[in-house]
């Protein structure tokens, strides 16, 4: 079996020997790809003094992180190879979780994604996130079943983000890469969203762990309100194309009733909303118009 580890860098220096030294010493073989989204604390010219035997591919600036996994996807599915593994470059592995997610994903392939249990940097918890994602009402018996040390080996789950995910070159071929209306943030969402759509499931294997080394440095995301316009409006699972469409023409009569009424800061505030659905409209129509079929989207230069 061929396994890609791909992993998107950005000024990662205080992470990436660490993290590519945890990933070499897996009990497997693996080729490890670099995608570098035109660091400039040294990132890149470390990797290429220390670690000589990683494939890098440089970007001229970044993309954030979708584009430049699909670069890494795009390349895996070029070599033929049967997985990819997405690491953060902030993210440290055990020796034996890419074999135990790979053993797991030949024996269940209604698992479009599979990924590790999260702790933090040091191993003394939980990643906090990742706690979040495997509560009750998302993934009901996996803490207890680990209170009593009784521990299936997958758990199916609503969502893990892709700090790490393994996944198969055939939900690639079917789902494709990540959409590109999303920069950083919201990319593993809808992606989760197409798994759902597509019939296929999304895992944590008990027996895979990695270290997410992020915990202090866990940023309010930017742009907040496009991001869970994005998130909402281009779930495949849930709305339609024309239901944006009404939308927009909605915010329209509103803001016209408004006008009539002489209710001019009420009329600003459906003009901004107005304006604010333009600027994204189309590019969320073409995202749900795109991943409701199936094809490795995203992923072939014509796509990007």
């Amino acid at each position: 079996m061929k396994i890609e580890i791909i992993i998107v860098t950005y000024n990662g220096m205080q992470w990436i020997d660490k993290c590519l030294k945890s990933v070499l010493k897996s009990s497997i073989h693996v080729e490890i790809i670099i995608i570098d989204n035109c660091s400039t604390d040294g990132t890149l010219e470390f990797i290429k003094k220390e670690f000589p035997e990683v494939i890098i591919i440089k970007n001229n600036e970044n993309l954030g992180f979708g584009k430049a996994n699909n670069l890494g996807m795009s390349y895996a599915m070029e070599q033929n190879c049967d997985f990819v593994f997405l690491v953060n470059q902030d993210v440290y592995i055990e020796h034996n979780t890419i074999e135990n997610l790979m053993l797991q994903c030949i024996i269940d392939k209604s698992y479009g994604v599979l990924s590790p249990i999260h702790l933090n940097g040091d191993g003394t918890n939980f990643d906090k996130n990742f706690s979040t994602y495997m509560n009750y009402d998302k993934s009901k018996y996996f803490y207890y079943d680990m209170y009593r040390g009784d521990a299936k080996k997958i758990y199916e789950t609503l969502f893990v983000n892709a700090a790490a995910w393994f996944i198969p070159i055939s939900t690639l071929k079917k789902i494709g890469g990540f959409d590109p209306i999303f920069f950083h943030y919201g990319e593993d969402d809808n992606y989760v969203q197409r798994l759902k759509y597509h019939n296929l499931k999304i895992g944590v294997v008990s027996d895979s762990i990695i270290y997410h080394d992020r915990e202090n440095l866990i940023k309010k995301r930017k742009n907040l309100e496009e991001l869970v316009f994005k998130m909402n409006w281009a779930n495949v699972n849930n709305k339609k194309a024309q239901d944006l469409l009404d939308k927009e023409k909605s915010v329209i009569l509103k803001r016209k009733k408004s006008l009539i009424k002489l209710k001019f800061n009420e009329a600003k505030s459906y003009s901004t909303e107005l304006k604010f659905i333009r600027s994204v409209k189309g590019e969320v129509i073409n995202s749900l118009t795109t991943n409701v079929t199936i094809g490795p989207h995203y992923l072939n230069k014509q796509d990007e």
